[in-house]
This record gives structure tokens, sequence and C-alpha cells, in this order.
């Protein structure tokens, strides 16, 4: 039995992309880890004519959004609502074809949620402990971890969260931290006892062994499988299902007022209730249906929560069926470094669909090409100019372009007759239908980068087969031939049409247009009669365009930029340096001077040659400032510090007579230290 034919026992499909975060827009991590290659595999199936629910949503609750809101000066609720209009409009526009994309804020999610707790908090289902947490006395509140910042305990950095450190990246426990601090007074907080309900994990290790451990070892990724693996081996260990925080899904039992549900115990349950806000009561067959395969696609840093956690959830609810597949991808990094929102290094879908407008096939390809499906990854702009120079545009754009182009000069635009074939066009021919199940089959095995390979290959193949006919100079010398090498490449564009839909929607929307074609299944792709003869093809358009060294450069200096300000943002002033004595400084001549002449020393880019008005007769004074005064005449007249009582030495041929005073802004720029008023030239400064 093949994976295909295993596959077929599912009459529908239940697929959901994790929740991103409303506290932030999407960046090109999230679309290449999640969103495009679940998209791809959704609208493979509807292609298949399968029954699809892809569900996506905003994840609103947790203490990021608190964060956020309180740094703003705003309440949670404007944050969610803020983020989650972007992050759903920015969806919609790069295509990800959700049926359903709502939100955790909800009253359906709340409702469900709660509920869901409810069921399993009175069959004991949870254990209640009691531990010791960090609490803000003048606040009146507990602390979440991000509300704890410290120095690391592991490199020394002072502005530690209570989770992780984001200096050295070590995962942390408030506890870890070094002279503690709220985030929300600044005071040292104090230890405090506190309830909780905890799901018991440990309960649930010889089930979860057997069913992923044994069970999914061949089907699931090496990645997903390791991770599990590792968690399980290492023990697992009851995790608490609710916190002490006013944001988010209340808790509902009357002991437990201040508290909601942890956002990792009521995110996934939206999966649930958004299906139930989209469905109503057709809902429950989605979730409990043995036919229904239910296929999670998430980011690496998402594994533990979507293979054991939520699983054990719905186990320990009793009615829900379980994933069969969490195709987890790693981690996409930006330019060489780690993608982070915080440092503002990242693409931010939003901003790009702004920027490169009508182009979203084009960062779709570049993410599913480049995905990070076995290792991190990286996307750099160079290679997604490359991407779409030398793939799309050469190869892909330049087939249809041709094809079509030949046929409106030769045929007016009608598809011409195919007559007696060779035996290189039956190849030709024979190779065409096996792209279908090659396409297909990767796509089902979660091999995305595979599956978009196999796509261009068919765009090879019709470029290899009008480059070995050339029916350009063919059709002077045998126009019946011409128009069976016309008509079979116009069958490879329709091929095509159908079978890039996944990966390139509105390329594909596009192309059917030009070519007037009806809706196509899969079913009906690898057929080399889908254009029947005298079908009218419109006017070409060009599929792609060349994004030139300007736009790239653009997209370069951006990041470069967003780098100087982090640079900028993570200054602080110098250790100050050893104690010296009141002597030793007053051996140290400093005077005021001003500046009579001011040039650059020649072939020397960084010196300029000052003549200073000492009230001694005058001197010169080399300095190494001239990238920050590019129009050195203008200091003329302008009273600068310096050091009176250095040796001379010579600089370029020129004798420097003492050292003028600067200051290194915290940029690097070099800035002359001035009197702020007016004085005689060779006074002592000190």
């Amino acid at each position: 039995m093949t994976y295909t034919e295993k596959d077929k026992q599912y009459k529908r499909y239940t697929i959901t992309s994790a929740l991103p975060y409303a506290n932030g827009p999407v960046h090109i991590g999230h679309l290449a880890g999640v969103y495009v290659p679940a998209d791809v595999y959704a609208r493979y199936l509807r292609a298949q004519g399968e029954q699809v629910l892809f569900i996506g949503g905003s994840d609103e609750h947790g203490v990021p959004i608190t964060i956020k809101a309180r740094k703003e000066g705003v309440s949670p609720q404007d944050i969610v609502d803020r983020y989650h209009k972007i992050i759903k409009e920015s969806f919609a526009e790069l295509g990800i074809s959700f049926d359903i994309y709502s939100r955790t804020s909800s009253a359906e999610h709340h409702k469900t949620a709660a509920a869901f707790f409810e069921k399993l908090y009175k069959e004991g289902k949870f254990v209640e402990k009691t531990s010791m947490q960090y609490y803000d006395e003048e606040a009146h509140q507990f602390l979440a971890d991000r509300y704890i910042t410290g120095t690391c305990p592991h490199c020394g950095n002072e502005h530690a969260y209570g989770d992780q450190c984001e200096a050295c990246g070590t995962s942390l426990n408030a506890t870890d931290l070094i002279n503690p601090r709220s985030a929300l007074s600044g005071n040292p907080p104090v230890m405090k006892e506190t309830k909780h309900w905890y799901l018991p994990l440990d309960k649930d290790e010889e089930w979860l062994r057997q069913w992923i451990l044994e069970s999914h070892k061949n089907d699931w990724k090496v990645n997903v499988y390791g991770q599990c693996k590792s968690w399980i081996d290492a023990g697992l260990q009851p995790r608490a299902v609710t916190r002490d925080l006013d944001w988010g899904v209340k808790v509902p039992l009357p002991e437990a007022e201040g508290k909601v549900l942890y956002v990792w115990f009521d995110a996934p349950i939206g999966y649930i209730s958004f299906t139930k806000e989209l469905k109503g009561d057709d809902w429950e067959k989605w979730w409990k249906d043995n036919d229904t395969k239910l296929v999670h696609f998430i980011g690496k840093d998402n594994i533990v929560f979507h293979c054991i956690i939520f699983p054990s959830m719905l186990k320990a609810e009793g009615s829900y069926i379980l994933p069969q597949n969490v195709p987890a991808n790693e981690f996409l990094n930006l330019e060489g470094d780690k993608i982070s929102t915080s440092r503002n290094w990242a693409v931010w879908l939003h901003e790009y669909l702004k920027e490169f407008p009508g182009k979203q096939d084009v960062l779709r390809y570049t993410l599913c090409s480049n995905a990070p499906e076995t290792k991190d990854n990286d996307f750099t702009w160079k290679d997604f100019q490359l991407k779409n120079n030398s793939e799309l545009v050469a190869i892909l754009g330049n087939f249809v372009n041709r094809t079509l182009v030949l046929t409106h000069k030769f045929y007016g635009g009608k598809v011409p007759a195919r007559k007696a074939l060779t035996p290189a066009e039956e190849e030709v021919i024979r190779e065409l239908a096996t792209f279908p199940e090659r396409v297909g089959r990767s796509i089902e095995l979660y091999r995305f980068r595979e599956a978009l390979g196999e796509m261009m290959n068919l765009a090879r193949l019709g470029n290899k087969y009008l480059t070995d006919t050339e029916p350009w100079k063919l059709v002077k010398t045998d126009p019946e031939r011409t128009a069976t090498v016309m008509n079979l490449a116009l069958q490879i564009c329709a091929n095509l049409a159908v079978l890039c839909a996944p990966f390139l929607p509105f390329t594909a929307d596009k192309m059917h247009r030009i070519m007037n074609l009806p809706a196509m299944g899969w079913q009906h792709a690898g057929s080399a009669d889908l254009l029947m003869e005298g079908h009218t093809i419109d006017q070409p358009e060009l599929l792609f365009e060349q994004i030139d060294d300007a736009a790239i450069e653009a997209q370069v200096n951006k990041l470069q930029e967003s780098k100087r300000q982090n640079e900028l943002n993570a200054w602080q002033p110098a250790a100050v340096k050893p104690t010296v004595s009141f002597d030793d400084f007053g051996k140290v001549d400093i005077r005021v001077g001003t500046v009579l002449e001011c040039s650059k020393v020649p072939k020397a880019d960084k010196l300029l040659q000052f003549k200073i008005d000492d009230g001694m007769g005058g001197r010169t004074i080399v300095s190494g400032i001239a990238k920050y005064y590019t129009e050195p005449e203008k200091l003329v007249g302008r009273q600068v510090c310096f050091i009176a009582n250095f040796a001379p030495r010579k600089l370029k041929g020129v004798e420097s007579q003492g050292m003028i005073l600067s200051a290194e802004d915290k940029d690097g720029r070099l800035v002359l230290v001035s009197p702020s008023d007016l004085v005689t030239s060779g006074v002592n400064v000190g």
C-alpha cells in the first residue's frame, strides 16, 4: 500500500496552524515555519476533492500581551485588536486560505475553554498544588516569569527575564536570577504561597511513549520525534494549567478568583472553539470522528505543546481524536542572524506586501523553496532576488510566456492541432503524466521543498522541449510539426497552472485567466489533452518581473538601520577607569584654543590639520576626525579643548603639537569638545 492509498481512508482533514501571538505582526520566520506549508497542504487536499477545514486564529492571551500593553499605556484588548487586524489582513493578502481565522478573546472561545477545564476538573483529571511564587507587594500581584528581571547567572546580563536570558539564550527559572526585580514596580519581589491546578503528565507517560515512540516512529519527522523522545525519556512532570493573572480565560471555580487558564492550555482549545464558531452544531465530526485526519502545523518551539501536552488534554477529556501528524519545521534565520522581534531583526509580512505589491507568490516561492524542514535555514535578500530572477522569471515565466507569445504569433491565439508525435514527444507525454503523483506524494509526506522542486521540473521540461524543437525556426520549414510542438507546449502550460496552484495561487489564477482554463482538480493534471484544438488563449502577460538591485539594497539598508538602532538602544556608558590622584590629573595641561585654519591632511582620509590660536603664538595639531567633519573650513573660528603638554609627534609628515579633545557618542561619532561660552584663547581647563 502506497502512502497515498493509506491516506485515502480519511473522509475529511482538520488542519491547524499555530496561533500567532497578537502582540506584533507576522514575520517571514512564522510564514516559512508554519503558514506557507500549511496552506500548500490545505490547497493540495482541496484540489484532490477532499473535505478540508483549515483553522487559524490569533492567540490573544498571555504575559507578552500584558507587558506590551503596560509599556504603551493601553489595555491588553487595545493591543490584541490592533495586531489581530494586521495579522488577519496580511494573511489574507498573502493567500493563506484559512476557512476561519478567529481569535481567543472571543466569547465562544472563553466559553469553550472554560467548559473544557471544568469537565476535566469535575472528573478529577487535575492535581491541586500549592507553591511559592514571586509576588510584588506594592502592585499586589503575583509575578509571571516575564514580569521578573534580574542578572543572568550564566552570562551576567543584567536585563534577563524570569524565563530566558535573551543575551545568551539560556532558559531560566525566575528563582535562578540574581537580584530579581519586579517589572511592575522595580522592587525586589517576595515569595508568597499560591494554589494552582496541574495536568499530571507523569501519569500519561506510558501511553504517550507507546503512541509517539512506537506508533509514530516511522511517519513523524525526525526533529519532532527526537524532541518528544527526549522529553519522555527525561521523565514527564505535572504542569500547571492556571496562572495568577487578570488577562485571559477566567478559571471557572469559586475559589479561583484572580486566576486564568495558562495560555498554553487555552490556546490550542482555540482550534476547537474556532471550529464551533464556523461549523455550529456540525463541529464534532471534525474533532471526534475517526474518519477525520488531524494535522498540526507548528514551529519547533511548539513541538512539546502539540505532541505531548495538547494530546494529553484531549485524551483526558476522552472524546477527541489525536493528531495523526505534527510536521514541525525548524527556525528560519535572516541574513545570518536569528530573527528577533524585540530587536526588529525581521522581514514583516505587512511591510513586505506594501513594498513589493503584487509579489505575494515570490515570497511564497522563496520561503517554500528555502523552508527549514529538517534544520535551521537562512533567508537573504540576495537569494530572494535570485529565486525570482533566475527561477520564477527565467524558468517558469519564460516558458509560459514564450509558449503563449508564439501561439498568438503563429495561430492568432488558438490552440493548434496536434498530429503525429516523435518518440521524444511520446516520452515527454509519458513524463508529463508522472508529475501529479510526484508533486502530490511529496506534499503528502510534508516534503514541500521537494514538491515545489518537482513542479519547477515540469517547467524545466517545457523549456527544454521548446529549446530542442525550436518552433520559431521550424515554422518556416514544417508548419504541421510546429503545430504539434506548440500544442504540446500549451498542454504543459495548462498542467503547470494546476500543479503550481498550491504553491503559487496568484500565478495559477493568472494563468487560468489568460488561458481561459476552467476550474480543474488534481485528477485532471498529467493529461496532454487539457486544451482542445481551437481553444482561445487571451493575450499573454508576464507572470513575473525582474527585481532590480536597488530594491534589494533598500531592504538590506533597512535591516542595517535596525541593527544600528539596536546597538544604540543597547549602549551603556563605559566602566569608570581606575582611580587616579589629583596630582596625576594636574600633570595634564588642558587649554582652550581657537581654530584659525583647518584642512584635510593630503593622502590621509582620517586626519584633519588644525592651526590653533593657543594664546602663545599658535600651534599645529593633527586630529583623526575627518570622517565626522567633511567640511573642515567650517570649523574656522570654533573654540576647542586641547592637551598642550603632550610631546610632539609626526603624523603623515605633519608635526602635531598636542591633542584635540573629542567625545565618542553612543553611535561611534566623534564630537569636538568645546566650551559653551566664548573664552580667551590659551586659558586652562580644570
